[in-house]
């Protein structure tokens, strides 16, 4: 069922949960606030589903065993609970937070803390990632722990009440609102269910006769993952196949944020899916053992995935103070070898570290679906490393399509996205393309908002992208919203030119202006170097209390320095300085690779070409890469006539008066 149906029931939902929120103002800090909040409605969820086993349990074992008593029966039941074969995860003691409420109130922090340190260590992982039992502590201190359990000892919480789908968006909802009363700014961006559900059909995930593998580098709270294998589910039409669902495919994944995390684990514990492992650490950086940061638990020397798909976290440092680009670089000459991007934007390095862990080609190859923002594009000139990646991607023909997205889709950011899809096992039909989607028109309106989310795409808009992804490598296949390029074409030669301006007669010019550089013989050496001709200099100086004009000329590089030293001998102070020389221009050309460079040159300047020079690295010419979507679907639209104009502003002013005319009754 699509979020946007059930989205009012879920937004009163999110609304009642934020009210304890807002009630820890003035006695928690605003970034401590999720610190208090999520792990009690991880604890309430999964208070939901042990009640509601032991419920079930008790039933099952009274048809067997009638003439047990009630005593005996809730014995034996917990038994049952504590063997991990019977509940995935267990609590010790008969502590609910309705009980504990309801208990002696000057024992309430006693015995939430015995329910807490009462839970199964798969749960005690969780609530230690959360850091809850110091939060426990302030709580008391602040007079909160009371109010917190009133509001939350009755929360319909169970998966039979609210599904995981469901929970994901509250989740996700709420860390939003956290973020923006803490003033974070940390990138994360929470995926639309129907983007991933988007990401997750055009990935064409076979319903598995095999072991068949899903990864997610930035799993965040595990909707990727979750919405991949419901997806399988929800294809598989029969039981058989379901059943190879659950026996053959396995999901993978990692997360840096240990609140992330935490929520992950707790939602993959009540779905009791034991073919599914997120870890805690940093996917980005080799793990070290010895490290208090754990790094990457799926090393590609070790793991290598079917499928990935991904919304890593845009623009997040790696670099500097606060980042951890002296771990990174520790991959520099392997999984990065094809370049660094820069420290402020991680985004590239998401993306290589799942090109590294791609199946090879002859064991099935792999494909992958990451959200972007616009910066992987385009950012980085040619030699950069951004661009040096790209080089990497499109020579090595990997990257397979990209689908421009409709803006304002996402919670909490209007930012324009874009989903890459890339595969190293490309068809025939593919290989040395790229598909560009233009996607953006396909869309409607949520209605209302959900936060920052004014869009929303339905299965007509995913159809409608599918439909052009699957057909439109055919040759004869038409459409103004698709567009495929030979991958060279997204490749352009940089290229350093001197040309000699010319004056008002279409002539070489010469001028004479001031010299604004420091006036030194370093520099006038360099000026010798790019002119490769005679300079004239006249300079006013001062020299024994009297002011003169020093003239001289440089010929050649090799004279350059005696000859400054010579002119300014004797001067104390150089009052101004002027200097004739041919007016050179040094520029730039960004030239499309294929092209003959002089031609080139020559038509596109049409002014005499001193020299030109291609950028190089290890000494060899190299091309750069940037992909510019908008650029091959703008659409030129006429300007509106000045009586369409004149209409619509005396429009405006017939409103305008009826506004002023019914403010003064």
């Amino acid at each position: 069922m699509s979020i946007s149906i059930i989205k009012p029931k879920l937004d009163n939902l999110a609304n009642e949960i934020w009210k304890s929120a807002e009630r820890l103002r003035g006695k928690f800090k605003a970034y401590e606030y999720q610190g208090v909040i999520l792990p009690i409605i991880v604890i309430r969820r999964l208070e939901c589903v042990l009640i509601d086993w032991r419920e079930k349990k008790a039933e099952e074992v009274r048809k067997s065993r009638p003439k047990l008593t009630d005593k005996e029966l809730a014995k034996l039941v917990k038994e049952l609970e504590l063997n991990p074969k019977q509940c995935p995860f267990s609590n010790k003691t008969n502590w609910t937070l309705r009980k504990i409420f309801e208990d002696d109130p000057a024992l309430l922090e006693e015995n939430f803390r015995d329910y807490i340190n009462g839970f199964s260590k798969n749960v005690d992982d969780i609530i230690e990632h959360f850091n809850y039992r110091a939060t426990i502590g302030l709580m008391v201190k602040n007079n909160r722990l009371a109010p917190i359990l009133n509001q939350y000892k009755e929360l319909p919480l169970g998966p039979d009440q609210i599904s995981g789908l469901e929970m994901g968006y509250v989740y996700e909802e709420l860390l939003r609102r956290f973020s923006e009363q803490s003033g974070d700014e940390a990138g994360e961006h929470f995926t639309p269910r129907e983007v991933i559900r988007l990401m997750v059909e055009l990935l064409d995930i076979p319903i598995p006769d095999r072991h068949f593998s899903i990864y997610d580098p930035a799993a965040g709270t595990g909707g990727m993952l979750s919405v991949a294998k419901e997806h399988l589910l929800d294809r598989a039409t029969t039981a058989e196949e379901r059943e190879r669902v659950e026996k053959f495919l396995t999901i993978h994944g990692q997360e840096i944020s240990p609140t992330n995390y935490a929520v992950c684990q707790a939602d993959l514990l009540i779905k009791n899916d034991k073919q599914a492992t997120v870890h805690l650490g940093n996917s980005l950086i080799p793990h070290d053992p010895h490290s208090k940061e754990p790094g990457d638990q799926w090393p590609e020397v070790k793991w290598r995935f079917n499928r990935m798909l991904s919304n890593p976290p845009f623009g997040v440092t790696w670099g500097g103070k606060d980042g951890y680009e002296k771990e990174a670089r520790k991959l520099e000459k392997t999984r990065y070898r094809a370049g660094m991007p820069r420290v402020n934007d991680g985004a590239l390095l998401f993306l290589q570290t799942m090109l590294a862990k791609m199946n090879p080609t002859e064991q099935g190859g792999s494909r992958l679906a990451v959200i972007f923002n616009g910066s992987p594009l385009s950012n980085g000139d040619c030699g950069s490393g951004e661009s040096e990646i790209r080089r990497w991607i499109l020579e090595n023909d990997w990257l397979d399509a990209i689908v421009m997205m409709p803006g304002q889709l996402f919670y909490n950011t209007p930012i324009l996205t874009y989903i890459w899809l890339l595969r190293n096992d490309k068809p025939a039909s593919h290989k040395g393309r790229v598909m560009l989607i233009d996607a953006r028109k396909q869309f409607e309106k949520e209605q209302p908002a959900l936060a920052n989310k004014r869009n929303r795409m339905t299965d007509v808009h995913r159809k409608w992208i599918e439909e052009r992804y699957n057909k439109g490598w055919a040759k004869d296949y038409t459409d103004e919203y698709v567009k495929i390029f030979p991958s060279e074409d997204f490749s352009y030669h940089k290229v350093s030119v001197v040309f000699w301006q010319t004056d008002e007669h279409d002539q070489p010019a010469i001028v004479t202006e001031p010299y604004e550089k420091a006036f030194t013989a370093a520099n006038v050496k360099k000026e010798l170097d790019f002119h490769e001709s005679d300079l004239t200099f006249r300079v006013r100086v001062m020299a024994k209390g009297k002011e003169k004009t020093v003239e001289f000329t440089v010929k050649t590089k090799h004279n350059a320095a005696k000859k400054f030293t010579e002119a300014m001998g004797e001067a104390d102070e150089t009052l101004s300085v002027e200097w004739t020389h041919r007016h050179y221009v040094a520029d730039f050309e960004y030239i499309p690779h294929g092209v003959d460079i002089e031609k080139f040159l020559k038509r596109e300047i049409a002014k005499q070409i001193i020299r030109w020079e291609e950028t190089t690295k290890d000494g060899k010419p190299i091309l750069g890469y940037k992909i510019r979507p908008n650029k091959y679907f703008y659409r030129y639209q006429s300007p509106p006539t000045v009586k369409t104009l004149l209409a619509e502003f005396w429009e405006l002013e017939r409103k305008a008066e009826q506004m002023i005319e019914r403010l003064s009754k």
